[in-house]
Formats: structure tokens, sequence, C-alpha cells
């Protein structure tokens, strides 16, 4: 790379934030050539967090975090000052966080009776072990692109266990077994504690607020160009020795076409494929829209490049079937206490210190969590937000007679209500925004050995792909976690940095975590 390399980082998620973070320092390149081309109008892709106390508050969604994992994620973030705790980097404000607010989760599984489900024992078989041992034991290679039915039996997924973890992790009985097993092994640790969920880590604020900010704050004081409303539509590109480079990034920039003419050794990032691409939000009154991948575009790009170029993937492995890839989604803004006041007093935990509640005899499988308040920066005391989601979202409810993609906020908060056996009356100040994601979980579809791209893919040259949708042998896709270490891997590659990588911490080869794991798969 020569002093004079410029960078442009296509999409604007933690991939590439972080990407742009490891390119300054690590790499030693001068934020000012850095530009990050975003199609929306805010940077943090999926780790959104966005509204306010009158038009309700909205995310989509909030990736789970642990300090036992996330070994990148962390290695970033010990290097980004907090914006609240001077002197502290983000990294020392969540730990101090979460030392205070222990997660204890006291009714993590609920029945149809408004009973707290026991969790002491996972519910299996002796069948139902030897079927989960058989599948974590298994190699990769010959697991293929089978389902997780495809090795464990129907009475499986009727076990206090798959309620749990399924709901943790969003696995669907169809998504694929080999993350389902790379999840067992990476998160061995929360095998045993997945009823208390004493593993999960939680920012300050919404992960928006408390992870994307900082780092954005942080990159535009080294001079990074961050660029909103920009949609990368094709690339131009050339042959050199054989490899595949880039020459020109085609752009519409705020309803303008726009070409831009790179140089030799300037360097492309993209985010291959968006699993919250075409998702919509509703209100009180008014279901989310159904959209489609033709909406917003996100998958084009990578559609684009990946045509006759076997190294680069194939994206219709994804994105082929909304039914097997897509949930619902919820955030509620209370103006007054009574919501979190009854939770409190049914649960047994204080917010913020419970995790999931889940109604494990939903139609819609629907979870809840209560975060610690305030959940966004500009909260106002008395205001109240907390976050749920459904698995199912073409099912009708148990009270209310619609699928729940088509249900508006009031219909939602009248299913949780009916679940929870309270009263109306304590939703008297909600707003309830839905979301549909079609795409959510389309990279857990099952899939084959090249159907995900190398974060550097071999023949390129000054080119990377960072997102979920890559290969990263060992390490598990719908986490944070995951695209810092594309991001991290890819810039080390195209720079030649030698500086090691965190390696995954291999704790299913701890001889106390694996009798640990033993111990509860047992009772």
């Amino acid at each position: 790379m020569k002093s004079t390399s410029k960078a442009y980082l296509v999409g604007g998620g933690i991939g590439s934030l972080a990407a742009a973070a490891f390119l300054i320092r690590d790499g030693a390149m001068p934020g000012s050539q850095i530009s990050i081309l975003e199609a929306g109008s805010l940077m943090g892709g999926s780790l959104d967090g966005a509204g306010d106390a009158d038009r309700g508050y909205s995310m989509r969604g909030g990736r789970m975090l642990t300090t036992d994992n996330y070994e990148c994620t962390w290695d970033l973030f010990k290097s980004i000052p907090s914006l609240t705790r001077p002197g502290r980097s983000v990294f020392d404000e969540t730990v101090e966080f979460n030392e205070k607010h222990v997660s204890n989760a006291m009714a993590r599984l609920v029945d149809r009776r408004r009973a707290k489900v026991p969790v002491a024992s996972m519910g299996f078989s002796m069948h139902d072990r030897l079927e989960l041992l058989q599948l974590a034991n298994a190699e990769e290679s010959t697991l293929g692109t089978s389902c997780i039915t495809d090795h464990l039996s129907p009475a499986f997924f009727k076990t206090e266990f798959w309620f749990m973890w399924a709901t943790t992790f969003a696995f669907q009985p169809w998504h694929s077994a080999v993350e389902f097993r790379r999840y067992l092994h990476r998160f061995m640790l929360e095998f045993s504690r997945i009823e208390t969920l004493a593993g999960v880590k939680r920012t300050v604020l919404n992960q928006y607020d408390s992870l994307v900010v900082p780092l954005q704050h942080w990159l535009q004081a080294q001079g990074v160009r961050l660029v909103p409303d920009c949609t990368v539509t094709d690339l131009d590109h050339k042959t050199v020795d054989g490899k595949f480079t880039v020459i020109g990034l085609h752009c519409t920039l705020k309803g303008q076409s726009e070409t831009l003419i790179l140089e030799d050794g300037d360097l492309v990032v993209v985010q291959n494929g968006s699993m919250t691409d075409a998702s919509s939000l509703g209100s009180m009154s008014a279901a989310p829209a159904r959209l489609s991948k033709a909406h917003n575009g996100s998958w084009t790009l990578w559609e684009k490049l990946a045509e006759g170029r076997p190294s680069f993937g194939r994206p219709a492995v994804f994105n082929s079937c909304v039914a097997q890839s897509d949930w619902a989604s919820f955030t509620v803004t209370l103006k007054d206490t009574a919501f979190f006041d009854q939770m409190q007093r049914f649960s047994g935990n204080e917010a913020g210190t419970g995790g999931l509640v889940t109604f494990k005899d939903s139609s819609w499988l629907m979870s809840i969590v209560l975060a610690h308040q305030p959940h966004f920066a500009n909260q106002p005391a008395g205001v109240q937000v907390f976050w749920g989601y459904g698995l199912f979202p073409d099912r009708v409810g148990n009270f209310v007679a619609k699928p729940m993609a088509d249900c508006t906020g009031a219909e939602i908060l009248e299913e949780l209500c009916g679940h929870l056996r309270f009263d109306l009356q304590t939703m008297a100040t909600a707003n309830c925004i839905p979301c549909r994601m079609p795409y959510i979980t389309s990279m857990f579809m099952p899939r084959a050995p090249g159907d995900r791209p190398l974060p550097v893919p071999p023949d390129t040259r000054d080119f990377a792909f960072v997102s979920q949708f890559v290969e990263i042998p060992q390490d598990t896709v719908f986490t944070v976690e995951f695209s810092v270490r594309a991001a991290q891997m890819a810039v080390y590659q195209l720079l030649g940095i030698t500086k090691p990588i965190p390696p995954v911490t291999p704790h299913d080869k701890s001889m106390q975590a694996r009798f640990e794991a033993l111990v509860k798969a047992l009772k």
C-alpha cells in the first residue's frame, strides 16, 4: 500500500466502522484517506436505535454480548474513549456497568398459565442427550447443508433447553446444523447458565448509543469521511495479474449519480448482504409494510459481484426464502411505571437484571426484555422503554386472531398482556412500534463450503468483504463479534499486518466448561 492510498468502505455498519478503526490504529492509515459510504441516513447498520419520548423509540434488535468471548470486539473498544467517562474506554465503562447490573433471570420461561417454568432441568431425555452429543461432536464437513431437524428428533424441540437456547440466539429448527454446532462450541460457557443468562453482558445504553456513537465520534476525530445517503450500485474493475481489482465506484449520492475513480493501491471493502435489508416499521395503528430485497437493494451489489465469480459466494443461498429467515420485533415506549412495576413483581427481577422473558406457549414464540433505564441517550426521566420479538411472525396469535407480521402496535400489546394476564390499562401510555425483518436470520440458512466468501477472496487485489456473510472458521454469525473479527482479518490481510488477531477462545476445550455443560445436560 502506498502512503497516499485511500480506502473506500461500502456500507456503514459495525463491520465498516471497525475496519476504519483498524486501518487507523493498526495500519497507520490517516483517517482523512478513509471514506465510509452508507446508503441510509445514519451509520451503524443493524446496530440502530432512534426516536424520542413523543414519537416513540425504536430499535430493530440488540445483539447479545459477553466478555468471555468477543475477543476482537473488546480489543477494538479498549481503544475507543467513552463519551461519558473521561479517561475510560467503552470497554471499561461496559465492564463497570455489568459489575453493578448482574444478569440473573428468574422468569426465563413462562407458560400458558402465566406460571414461571422451572428450568433447573433442561428437559432432556437420554435420546435427546445422545443426539445433541452426536451433533456437537460431528465434523462440519459431514454436516453439509443439513438442518438442525436432520439431527435432532421432534421431542428435542419441546425441551426447556431448546426454548431458552433458540430464543437467546434466534435459532429456528430449519436453520443450519453447522451454525448450531458452532454455537454449541463457541458458547459452551452459556450452556450451563442459559436459564439465568448470567453470561450475557449489556451496554450502558442501547448498542447504537453505546457502541456506534463513540466509535463514530472517534473516527470523525481522526478525519474519517462519513458519507450518508450514498448507495454504491456497481464497481468498475480490471484484472491485474489474474486478480480482480476495483478501479471505480458507481454511486447514487442524495439522488445524484456519481462515479469515483480509484487509483492504484486504493482499498475497497464491501459489506455484502444485509440481515436488516427491507425491514419496515409500523405504528400503534398500522402494521409494518411487507417489503422485499427489491425495495432497498442491499443485496444487489453482492449479487452483481458474485455472478460468474465462485470465490465471491452465493447470495441466493441466504436471501431466497423469506419464510425461513424473517421475524418481527417491537419497541415499547411508556410514560408511566405501571408496566415495569408489575413486571418486577411478577418476575422478581429489576429492569436490567432479568434478560429475556419467553412465553413458551405463545404461537408467535414471543419474548420481551426490560433493560436498565434509561436505554436511550435522550430518554427523559419518567419514560421507560422495553423491546421484544417473535420468532414465528406468520402464525396467528393466542389472543389476537392475526399473524404477528400483520399486527399493529396496539394488537401486539394486547397479545402481550394476554400472556401476562395484565390489564391493558398497564399499557395506557404505551407507544408500541412494530418492525418486520424479512432477512434477519438469513445468515443461519443451511449452507455449503464456498457459499460465503472469505473476507479477502484469493483472486482479488486490494479488495475485501466484511459482513455477516463471510466465512470465518469457528466463529458464529449474528454477533457483533463476527463483523468486527471479519473487519480485523480483512484489514490485517490487505495491509500485511503481522500483529496477531485475538483468537477465538477455546472454551469448548476447557475441562471445567465441558464438565459444567455435562452436569447441566444430565439434570
